[in-house]
């Protein structure tokens, strides 16, 4: 954490010593002598007037009341108040094992530990804030910091496919995010090349797939022929010279970890 100062000024110190002690009563600094051997605490400044002191890569166990005492008669003391924020750990998305399919009901839970005070979480699907959802908060081992979880459904449809969820930790300290990919089966289409193919052109035909997962297998048939198309090559189909013999029917599937994915493409050679 941050370097935090800490100063006494006194108007009238009347020959005597300034002293910062720490929320234990323990004694840091009498005048410039270090009486804490705690390296994270360093003298700033020390004169007659004033009693400058600091704590570097501050903790949970820093927070509390420290006093600085002046010792006149009486005894004239001043305090402060020391609060630590506990900084979230980054929020972890869980909720599905394996992809999903349009139509499945994906329940997603966002955990974030260690906030003091408590953390807010949000949820987002792209652009668009998601509501409804339930949020639980639970102190941690230590006593002092806080467990905060929200859960959140979405019912995946196309347009979810490699949809950003994203889960947003709102802190004093900071924001911070995590992310989740939804997974969805592919789409297919073909796009020919050329356009409006004739006898004796070489023709191509693309099966264009996308998905979550990206699609990695293709199959080629032909309506009504049983025999492996010998030209097919993953998702591309070639015509050498096409000739009346090639009119048909031609499906591709597009096939990723969700599911699969059918396209048509009908040729008339004439």
């Amino acid at each position: 954490m941050d370097l935090f100062p800490f100063t006494a000024n006194v108007e009238d110190p009347e020959d005597s010593s300034l002293q910062w002690s720490n929320p234990a009563q323990q004694t840091l600094y009498f005048g410039e002598k270090r009486a804490l051997r705690d390296l994270r605490i360093q003298l700033e400044n020390s004169t007659a007037n004033e009693l400058s002191i600091s704590i570097d890569n501050t903790t949970l166990a820093d927070e509390g009341e420290y006093t600085c005492t002046i010792f006149t008669r009486p005894v004239r003391t001043a305090k402060a108040m020391v609060t630590v924020l506990g900084i979230p750990q980054k929020p972890q998305i869980s909720g599905y094992s394996g992809p999903l399919r349009e139509g499945d009901v994906a329940v997603l839970t966002c955990v974030s530990s260690g906030s003091k005070p408590a953390a807010y979480l949000r949820w987002k699907k792209g652009d668009k804030h998601l509501t409804g959802q339930s949020s639980e908060v639970s102190k941690d081992a230590n006593g002092k910091t806080f467990t905060v979880s929200s859960h959140v459904e979405i019912t995946v449809g196309k347009e979810d496919d490699g949809a950003n969820v994203t889960c947003t930790v709102d802190h004093a300290s900071m924001q911070i995010s995590g992310k989740s990919a939804l997974q969805h089966k592919p789409t297919a289409k073909i796009e020919p090349k050329p356009e409006h193919p004739q006898e004796g052109d070489n023709l191509v035909l693309h099966c264009k797939g996308e998905g979550n997962p990206i699609p990695q297998d293709y199959k080629w048939e032909k309506d009504g022929v049983d025999t492996p198309l010998l030209d097919a090559q993953d998702n591309i189909l070639t015509f050498p010279n096409l000739n009346k013999s090639d009119s048909g029917t031609y499906i591709c599937y597009a096939s990723n970890l969700v599911g699969n994915s059918i396209a048509r493409y009908t040729l008339s050679v004439s």
